[in-house]
């Protein structure tokens, strides 16, 4: 399985703004190994950081997009998921039974859902509240995706063992087409050998290693 070093931080040191500028994610480890098995075309860049200390899990990812699509028909889950986003994925275990998703558009809105194998997906239950921040900024060529998320909350869904989160890190990316539909270009960390695109497979997550101070 691929490894990410999360590097620790003092206490409550970095603010959560939206545009990922904290000279504090200096001391994270850049991630841009993404790739895009299932498509011709290498994805434009996308980088990811992640950071921790004694009461969050903070996370940014920064994507090259020049033309970024948000579907705005309204702010439902279809609506979310037609649009450009950022994916993490949390396992409990190797089985995926359960495994916690967290989809977030540019908006930034935020899908979140409790899933088991082979796609079976519960929308009804939802982060707990108050467990997770997010925010976001879109500039003229890329967005960012900010966010922290309660260490005792990974804790109690048991997704933080040893240090270790098994994780899921993805990016889906909408591209317009000559009749003006939409079609997504699927982008993860970890190639599942899919044949065709599928994270919700054991084959698509890698490790977050919480590294001590």
């Amino acid at each position: 399985m691929k490894n990410y070093k999360v590097n620790s931080i003092e206490n409550d040191s970095l603010s959560i703004t939206g545009k990922s500028d904290s000279i504090i994610w200096k001391e994270a480890e850049v991630l841009k190994d993404f790739c895009s098995p299932w498509d011709d075309k290498e994805p434009l860049n996308i980088e990811f950081r992640a950071l921790w200390d004694k009461n969050q899990l903070y996370f940014s990812f920064t994507v090259q997009d020049r033309e970024v699509y948000i579907d705005r028909k309204d702010d439902s889950l279809d609506s979310i998921g037609n649009s450009d986003r950022v994916e993490l994925f949390f396992r409990s275990d190797a089985d995926l039974s359960p495994y916690y998703c967290l989809e977030i558009d540019p908006s930034p809105r935020v899908m979140d859902f409790k899933a088991y194998p082979n796609r079976d997906f519960d929308f009804d239950w939802n982060w707990p509240k108050n467990k997770l921040v997010v925010k976001s900024f879109i500039e003229d060529n890329k967005f960012t995706v900010e966010g922290a998320i309660d260490i005792v909350t990974l804790e109690e869904l048991g997704l933080l063992k040893n240090n270790k989160i098994e994780t899921g890190i993805f990016r889906a990316k909408y591209n317009k087409q000559e009749d003006n539909s939409y079609e997504p270009t699927w982008i993860p960390w970890v190639n599942p050998k899919t044949e065709e695109p599928d994270f919700h497979v054991v084959s698509s997550f890698g490790v977050l290693n919480l590294v001590e101070l």
